[in-house]
């Protein structure tokens, strides 16, 4: 694996067509009081939303997990995250899965207040002194480098004031173009009494259904100029890209079904557009680089059990 191309770019941005696994039509996201987002180029290409920012930063975590074991998949056994338990020292959630991460309440705000207590002392900022973002991402690396991937915003008042924050490294989404509408529907059948009363779930009850039909690419945008303003040495640096990579990878090998009406494949090549001449790594490459990058980095992180909470 070869990352030398990226030590002077201050990008790296990646595209992927992909198609339905089955068929042509496919169901977006959608957004209550709007329903799909769907908007026109200044051209007047239809345009639509298939997967948001936050909604991909949730999968490309989720690819990572080891539901089973309760842990990273094994290339990435090392990574150091928060585990929290419930009071029978059960795992309850963590910090990989948690949607703002470090910063949720089953981590700051249960009656265990030994982690919150620690990260105040290690980021040590008044509220009105200068934020030191390279002391926060030394602190995410020691305890939840997950964050240093997708993003973080601290918000308790009694840390630098809900000033700490860091925006994604990794931010991926997914567009169609050239969309058109594939209106359907159906009927939920009651064959004990059709005309029951529906507000109460009773009664034949049609609904309609829109699909959409267009050209998919999936988006991924890899900060290395915020990689490299973190000041970490050249190692942990090259951890972090093959991290953000890794999980591209990952994504788009295994688990594209975003929704039951949206199972999606890779259509093609994976395109490289920036920087001109670069090779995406393989995921078997990254698979196999990763744990010498995570051994070579092992010394910056939390020893076992300091990033643990029990929530009551």
């Amino acid at each position: 694996m070869n990352l030398t191309l990226l030590a002077n770019e201050s990008r790296l941005l990646v595209e992927a067509r992909l198609k339905p696994i089955q068929g042509s039509r496919f169901q977006p996201t959608g957004f209550p009081d709007l329903g799909p987002a769907t908007y026109s180029l200044p051209d007047g290409t239809p345009m639509l939303l298939v997967e948001s920012a936050q909604s991909m930063a949730n999968r490309l975590e989720t690819v990572c997990w080891d539901t089973i074991a309760n842990n990273w998949i094994e290339p990435l056994k090392g990574l150091p995250f928060v585990q929290v338990k419930d009071k029978a020292g059960k795992p309850l959630t963590n910090s990989v899965l948690e949607a703002h991460r470090l910063n949720s309440p089953y981590i700051l705000e249960g009656k265990d207040k030994s982690f919150a207590t620690k990260l105040k002392q290690e980021l040590g900022t008044e509220d009105t002194s200068r934020v030191d973002l390279r002391k926060l991402a030394n602190v995410l690396l020691k305890y939840d480098i997950n964050s240093l991937i997708h993003g973080i915003f601290i918000a308790k008042s009694d840390i630098a004031g809900g000033r700490m924050r860091l925006p994604r490294v990794l931010t991926a989404f997914i567009e169609a173009k050239k969309v058109t509408v594939a209106s359907s529907g159906g009927v939920k059948n009651d064959h004990v009494n059709p005309s029951g009363e529906a507000a109460k779930g009773f009664g034949n009850v049609p609904f309609h259904r829109d699909e959409f039909c267009g050209e998919i690419i999936a988006y991924f945008n890899v900060d290395l100029a915020q990689i490299r303003g973190y000041g970490f040495e050249p190692k942990v640096a090259d951890l972090l890209v093959a991290l953000s990579i890794f999980k591209i990878q990952k994504l788009l090998a295994g688990n594209c079904r975003l929704r039951t009406a949206c199972d999606l494949v890779v259509d093609g090549a994976l395109t490289v557009t920036r920087p001109e001449g670069f090779t995406l790594p393989s995921l078997k490459d990254l698979e196999t680089a990763l744990p010498g990058l995570i051994a070579a980095a092992k010394k910056n992180f939390s020893a076992d059990g300091d990033g643990e909470v029990t929530f009551e």
